[in-house]
């Protein structure tokens, strides 16, 4: 019997995916894994059993991932799931700034109970006309699952695109429409564009990326969009550049008190994956990484181990080790199995940055004394019975 613990609301059809060998547990304490949408788990008391963490969204930045992993604690989440939600509301987005849809809606609200409002708005709508995006230049920075569906979507739109993302996945080179000019340099995409929608992850060399230099390279009256994280972009200069009338709107999916009420900022209060069907699609694929992990010991979608598959098991036994990416760990583990007689019919090994996981298939059961053995050689960091 597998718990688990929901530290948000998660979608009834995502938990539909757990079978009966699956029970809710209220303390994360008593869980062998959590799902998780916004909640904090930097200062969380986890305890000692908790093994997994998925993540039903993309953004991780409230999992505290290199303590976990330094524990053995995957950390799962679900690239993609809310892509669709996402870019649809990334048009929205870059709709409200070339028109002015908002403070019309606004003027007309103070319009209750007038007669001749019908007359009165045709007076009116001019202060609030705006220009179309088709014919436009939109940059896209970063052509993840997001980008890449913001990019193809503005083609049909009749807008000109320039993509740049020197990280280029296999698979966003496939999907990605071949009429979208890729920008060598991100500065092409600051010269050149008319609008510029962000979408790439926050690290350490990303934050603040759009700072006062990259503002003041992009053309005069540009309009920034940031529905990615709001630690990407110097809000600051942003502001100052919005009052100087070098750029002309910043739309941003992530209240704070630097933007919100501040001359040009549209600010939505985080709405791109609040969809129905993103909530559904995250549940849905949170809980099928999960299941593939506990039952299997299979690792996909991980943000601090590597991906590892080796389907179902059909030996007598699965055992996977946590590990250090260090030299001759795996010298090391086929030793331990072999001083105990224990015959490995499969492995498979990957690392990612600093860690790594192997998974072992063996012809007889899993012993106490060989979890004992793997778990003293120096750099692992956890050993999991699978099977």
């Amino acid at each position: 019997m597998y718990k688990y613990v929901c530290l948000n609301p998660i979608a009834p059809i995502g938990l539909k995916g757990l079978s009966k060998d699956y029970e809710k547990v209220e303390n994360v304490k008593d869980a062998d894994f959590a799902l998780v949408r916004s909640a904090s788990m930097h200062d969380l008391d986890i305890g000692d059993s908790l093994i997994a963490v998925a993540r039903a969204g993309a953004g991780v930045n409230n999992i505290p991932l290199d303590e976990y992993a330094k524990k053995g604690i995957v950390v799962f989440n679900t690239p993609g799931a809310n892509a669709n939600g996402v870019k649809e509301l990334v048009f929205a987005g870059m709709l409200l700034a070339a028109r002015d849809i908002v403070g019309g809606i606004e003027w007309v609200k103070t319009q209750e109970g007038v007669a001749d409002v019908a007359k009165l708005a045709e007076k009116q709508k001019k202060q609030y006309a705006g220009t179309e995006i088709m014919g436009k230049k939109l940059g896209v920075i970063g052509l993840g699952a997001i980008g890449v569906r913001v990019a193809n979507a503005a083609m049909d739109l009749g807008m000109e695109v320039l993509g740049y993302d020197p990280y280029l996945s296999a698979t966003a080179a496939w999907n990605i429409s071949r009429r979208v000019k890729h920008a060598m340099d991100v500065n092409e995409i600051y010269e050149e564009c008319d609008y510029i929608t962000i979408h790439v992850p926050l690290l350490d060399s990303t934050k603040k990326m759009i700072n006062y230099d990259a503002i003041s390279k992009m053309k005069d009256g540009a309009v920034l969009l940031n529905f990615a994280r709001d630690l990407l972009v110097d809000e600051e200069a942003v502001v100052k550049a919005l009052a100087e009338g070098k750029l002309a709107r910043y739309v941003s999916d992530f209240p704070n008190p630097t933007t919100v009420g501040a001359k040009g900022c549209i600010v939505i209060p985080h709405l791109g994956a609040s969809t129905e069907e993103s909530e559904d699609n995250c549940a849905v694929m949170a809980v099928k990484e999960i299941r593939d992990y506990m039952e299997n010991g299979n690792i996909k979608n991980s943000v601090n181990f590597p991906a590892c598959d080796m389907g179902f098991c059909q030996t007598a036994g699965r055992i996977v080790v946590f590990h250090k990416n260090v030299a001759n760990m795996i010298t090391k583990f086929t030793g331990a199995f072999g001083e105990l007689g224990i015959n490995i019919s499969e492995l498979n090994n990957k690392s990612k940055g600093e860690n790594a996981y192997s998974m072992f298939d063996v012809d007889s059961p899993v012993t106490d004394e060989i979890v004992e053995k793997l778990n003293a050689i120096e750099g692992v960091l956890r050993v999991r019975v699978v099977k």
